[in-house]
């Protein structure tokens, strides 16, 4: 059966490929703290689910020393040339995004048909983790159908990956760990101290104001986390659980699914997620670092205003 455990195996060998690559690179003069922060990444995937909690948060621990006393470091090396990257385009055009398209097709495709799908009598894939694994096996298919359709060297994936993540640096790594800080945060029963102020501040006593702030305080608390996976489970035990589902009774599929949108809209408006705004912004080399958060503003307001009416309209209504 095909787990979610097999993705994080293909992430590690991705991980260690590009510590290898970094390694190998004399151009880099930060190549051995690249190697060394990529490779103790590549073993949280790996092997991290094999160790205990004190062993993986040492790996974390490391990546961070390495990321903020040893700094990281990209190579002067190129795949191709400017001129190079332009042709291409213009011989391919549109057809490039064909790869790009394939991870949501396949994904979608993968979702319906890997459920329930079984062999020998046991199920081909986890079902609990369904989505995840046919976004994971989607990655793949694309990666062979750009494969197949540009014909690059055997390597190429693996050196786009190193410069990408060089160029990225350490934010590559920040969903993950302001995810982790959410769940800490939810053992930590933030959640109810959320609660708490929200009930001493705002009439809870409607269905509709239990929405309003459920979604708005996703945007909001995932402004300061910088990621809608760490304000997550910190909304939903505070607000969404036994507000919105315990007390007048919606749908915790409606909640939690239309939720996690609303914390997305937080994320297109925070310099905290790095990753998403800021990086996009230097990489593009534009005179403002925050010229992607300032057009996306806007839109985020307009989707989240949608999702609170929608979450309204729809979470308290059975079927």
């Amino acid at each position: 059966m095909i787990t979610l455990e097999h993705i994080y195996w293909i992430m590690g060998l991705l991980a260690g490929g590009v510590a290898i690559v970094n390694l190998r690179d004399h151009t880099n003069p930060k190549r051995y703290n690249n190697a060394i922060f990529w490779g103790l990444y590549a073993l949280t995937f790996l092997i991290g689910s094999r160790l205990p909690h004190f062993a993986n948060g040492c790996l974390v621990i490391g990546m961070v020393l390495v990321a903020s006393i040893g700094k990281l470091g990209q190579g002067a090396g190129e795949s191709a040339t400017r001129e190079q990257r332009e042709a291409s385009a213009a011989r391919w055009g549109n057809r490039l995004f064909i790869p790009a398209l394939t991870i949501p097709a396949v994904t979608l495709l993968g979702t319906f048909v890997l459920k329930g799908a079984q062999l020998h009598g046991v199920p081909l894939v986890d079902q609990k983790q369904i989505t995840s694994i046919s976004l994971g096996l989607a990655t793949v298919v694309a990666l062979a159908v750009g494969m197949v359709m540009l014909r690059p060297p055997a390597l190429a994936p693996l050196h786009e990956a190193r410069r990408l993540w060089d160029s990225v640096g350490w934010a590559a790594v920040l969903p993950q760990m302001l995810a982790s800080l959410g769940a800490l945060f939810a053992v930590a029963g933030v959640g109810k101290v959320v609660a708490g102020l929200a009930e001493r501040w705002i009439p809870l006593g409607s269905p509709l104001v239990a929405v309003v702030t459920y979604t708005v305080g996703m945007a909001l608390f995932t402004m300061i986390m910088g990621n809608a996976f760490a304000a997550f489970p910190v909304m939903t035990a505070g607000i969404g659980l036994p507000l919105i589902v315990a007390r007048f009774g919606g749908d915790v599929v409606v909640m939690a699914s239309v939720g996690m949108l609303s914390g997305f809209c937080g994320t297109l408006m925070t310099p905290m997620a790095a990753n998403y705004n800021i990086v996009p912004a230097v990489l593009l080399e534009l005179p403002d670092e925050y010229a992607v958060i300032k057009a996306q503003i806007p839109t985020a307001l307009i989707l989240l205003t949608v999702n609170t009416f929608i979450m309204y309209l729809f979470v308290y209504r059975r079927a």
